[in-house]
């Protein structure tokens, strides 16, 4: 494990901590600041406690069952029944580093001092963090409203010393085993302490923060692929000019294009639209197509998509959401927080902008494999076509992972399914709609590394043929994704590694890297 420590203190924490936490393993500190903000909320919830008059979430049911006031001596039940019978996931298991966040950003919440926690709970939540311990967390079970009720329920089951979880070798064993090896104590729910560990939009948020995390490089990645189709295909650089997009003020649009053209700067293959300089084409050409002219308009919609869903992310990131909630002059107030909304459309939102931008890239791509369309390459870029079928079925791969992408582009947030006896009769299913966008975010990053692979290849081919040179970056990218062990052009081979081996260079942000190499950095 990663021995960074994130320090949580009321005031919550930022999308990197949520990153670190979830996917590097890193540790978490509670502050004095909240371990005080923790007492003093807890103070506000035993003094109504000792009262007669009930209060939600306190000394009453919940949800649909909330008009049963609950005695003393039968609260500590209520809160231990509420998270066992609220662990009602079905399905697979959800990621190791989408537990993780969930946990993390309910005891951010939790530590907020909104929600009247003791601090021995929260302390609890970050041991359980710090020892490497992830709760069994299904696929199915929320709705997005109140909160992701099924995926907290199971961590706060954990907590309690129930059920199973997955230690830090990755063995999954009973949840009880693992607190004992590791020295931590089961919590014993109190008032209100149940209903504040599975009420919450963590699970759909903490998605969401990572999907941002991984659009922000496939964005610059989409760029690059884009820029060595353009350069393969012996497109015009002139289209990017920023005196263009200064005219569509548009910042991701100005972004992209900026991008594409420091990928391009110094390459002999662009610019020979009039002339016919390549010695293949029957005529000149006007234009580029579409796909490859608008590339930046496209990319670049994508791109301000992604800023807008996280500023909506940081938003909720700075979020208290519990229900009831405690205020500052000790008040104890119900709300509808919880609600998904705002986070399930930024979900889907996103699902769109990577469909299509995963769409215009197959379309580069099919246009390089084409002989009548690719301007002297070679059909499907094969060695001997005919005897080889070079890239064809890598587009077909392609084709099958952009069509699943438009079927996930279908919003979640426009569904609502009533519940708990029409009490809850309009939900986010915000979570469905991260969900999909998991699946959205890893077909995009092979759509990419297809039409990277192609371009790559293209490139060579060109190269090899002598006629023009070729950009730096776009060397820097073929050699750098031969050395990570993706062949080059030749006879037919087994393709599945090769396209596997560029993902991995996508994924891991190594395309980016070697392109900067030359360019220095990307937007």
């Amino acid at each position: 494990m990663d021995m960074h420590t994130v320090r949580m203190g009321a005031s919550g924490v930022t999308p990197g901590d949520v990153v670190a936490v979830a996917r590097h393993g890193a540790r978490v500190e509670l502050t004095d600041e909240a371990l005080e903000a923790l007492r003093t909320a807890r103070r506000f919830i035993e003094d109504l406690a000792a009262k007669p008059d009930p209060v939600y979430g306190v000394s009453t049911g919940f949800g649909a069952l909330a008009v049963r006031h609950i005695g003393h001596d039968l609260r500590t039940q209520l809160q231990r029944n509420i998270v066992r019978s609220h662990a009602a996931g079905m399905g697979p298991r959800v990621e190791r580093e989408v537990v993780r966040a969930l946990m993390f950003l309910r005891l951010k919440t939790v530590a907020s001092g909104r929600t009247g926690v003791r601090p021995e709970v929260a302390q609890t939540m970050a041991a359980v963090l710090n020892a490497g311990i992830t709760p069994v967390v299904h696929e199915y079970g929320s709705l997005g409203c109140s909160g992701d009720l099924a995926p907290l329920s199971h961590c706060a089951l954990t907590l309690m010393g129930e059920g199973e979880a997955e230690g830090p070798d990755g063995v999954l064993a009973p949840a009880a085993e693992l607190l004992a090896a590791h020295g931590i104590e089961p919590v014993e729910l109190r008032e209100k302490e149940g209903l504040a560990l599975l009420n919450g939009t963590d699970g759909m948020l903490g998605m969401l923060l990572m999907a941002c995390d991984d659009l922000s490089r496939l964005f610059t990645s989409a760029d690059v692929s884009a820029a060595l189709t353009l350069e393969a295909l012996l497109g015009t650089d002139r289209v990017l000019a920023p005196e263009l997009h200064a005219i569509r003020p548009h910042p991701g649009q100005a972004a992209s294009a900026a991008n594409m053209l420091k990928v391009l700067e110094g390459s002999g293959m662009t610019g020979h639209h009039q002339s016919g300089a390549d010695g293949q084409q029957a005529a000149p050409r006007v234009q580029d197509a579409y796909s490859v002219r608008c590339a930046p308009q496209v990319a670049g919609a994508g791109r301000d998509t992604l800023s807008h869903a996280c500023a909506v992310a940081e938003r909720e990131l700075a979020a208290a959401v519990d229900n009831p909630v405690v205020l500052p002059d000790g008040r104890v107030e119900s709300n509808g927080n919880f609600h998904g909304a705002p986070v399930a459309y930024v979900l889907d939102f996103l699902a769109v902008a990577v469909a299509d931008l995963a769409s215009i890239a197959e379309r580069r791509t099919d246009r390089l494999l084409d002989k009548n369309r690719s301007h002297g390459l070679p059909p499907f870029l094969a060695h001997d076509p005919g005897v080889d079928s070079g890239l064809m079925i890598a587009q077909y791969t392609q084709a099958a992972l952009v069509s699943e992408l438009k079927r996930l582009a279908v919003p979640a947030s426009a569904d609502s399914i009533p519940s708990s006896a029409m009490q809850e009769d309009h939900v986010s299913m915000g979570w469905s709609a991260a969900r999909k966008l998991r699946t959205a975010v890893e077909n995009l990053t092979r759509v990419i590394a297809v039409e990277l692979y192609a371009a790559a290849r293209a490139l060579e081919i060109r190269e090899g043929a002598g006629a023009l040179p070729g950009g730096e970056a776009g060397r820097a990218v073929v050699r750098a994704l031969r050395e990570a062990g993706a062949e080059g052009p030749g006879e037919d081979r087994f393709l599945a590694p090769d396209l596997g081996t560029t993902e991995e260079f996508v994924r891991t942000g190594s395309l980016v890297r070697a392109v900067e190499s030359v360019t220095g950095e990307l937007i």
